[in-house]
């Protein structure tokens, strides 16, 4: 009998998107056969009292799994403390974990997709993560992919991993950096199609804390390798500006993908074809000057 992964849940202060994180967790095929852990981390400020205990009342109705452990943080640690502290219990305690934060909708298959994934790759040294989104790349293009593929980058909306490659791990951003050659920066942003490296000196500086561009990072300098669907399994509902990383925009909206995964590569090794495709779509993912001009016209009107 297959050994399902525990799913830990990071929660803050946004009720109705964790009302609706957890009502499309619920409606995935083994999620009553699950063991839920969510984390509520505790507020910053009297301020956010208020949502962080709204949030709170509301996972503690939470049924449709086989059970729920509600773990709630006294003090506020951030999204990046909260999410690496959780993810090492888990990791510690069953040796796998199904990650979500609190504005992911989700496939009815995606956790099927997740279990079975670390299932078939539990012992392939050089696979450290599976994702569950994936760019809205050219539908006839992405038509041509396998139903999931190797990719080097990490995507964070909804994951999944082993404790064999967490112990990869490295939260200390200047010793991660060190290593790095310059063609290793180069690749490691996708050939300078994303800001992955300007992340990486942003983080750095104190300008962020993110705790996925180190685990991309930890990832990338072991040579390791993530499994990703073609088609998203996972849509984040958190571009409206109520999220820390989040902003206001589309780019990278995407329609779930409604029939199960039953395919994964037997190589072990990057695919050429979606890394041609994921490269493009990067490099011109936010359209001509125009195009530019009038997204940021919005998101300062919604601002």
């Amino acid at each position: 009998m297959q050994k399902l992964a525990p799913i830990a849940l990071f929660v803050y202060n946004r009720p109705e998107h964790t009302r609706r994180t957890l009502q499309f967790l619920q409606q995935n095929e083994l999620a009553a056969d699950s063991h839920l852990f969510i984390f509520s981390d505790g507020p910053k400020n009297a301020k956010q009292a208020e949502k962080v205990a709204e949030v709170r009342a509301l996972i503690k109705q939470v049924d449709g799994f086989k059970s729920v452990e509600i773990i709630e943080r006294s003090t506020n640690l951030g999204l990046a403390n909260s999410v690496i502290r959780g993810v090492t219990q888990l990791m510690e305690e069953c040796g796998k974990a199904i990650v979500f934060e609190d504005d992911l909708i989700t496939s009815p298959y995606t956790l099927r997709y997740f279990n079975d994934a670390l299932d078939r790759y539990e012992k392939e040294e050089q696979v450290m993560h599976i994702g569950a989104y994936m760019y809205p790349l050219p539908i006839a293009e992405s038509e041509q992919l396998p139903e999931t593929f190797f990719f080097r980058a990490a995507t964070s909306w909804g994951w999944a991993t082993w404790s064999r490659a967490w112990q990869q791990f490295n939260p200390d951003v200047e010793a991660l950096m060190e290593q790095f050659t310059a063609e290793q920066k180069h690749q490691f942003s996708i050939e300078g199609n994303m800001n992955f490296w300007k992340q990486m000196q942003e983080l750095k500086a104190g300008k962020n804390n993110s705790w996925a561009i180190r685990w991309y990072a930890s990832i990338f300098l072991k040579g390791g390798l993530t499994l990703n669907p073609a088609h998203s399994l996972v849509s984040n509902i958190g571009h409206d500006g109520s999220g820390v990383h989040s902003g206001i925009n589309e780019i990278y909206n995407v329609s779930i993908h409604p029939q199960p995964v039953k395919h994964f590569p037997d190589l072990i090794a990057e695919n050429a074809g979606a890394y041609d495709l994921i490269k493009s779509f990067l490099k011109n993912r936010k359209g001509n000057l125009w195009q530019r001009v009038m997204r940021y016209v919005n998101q300062r009107l919604q601002a």
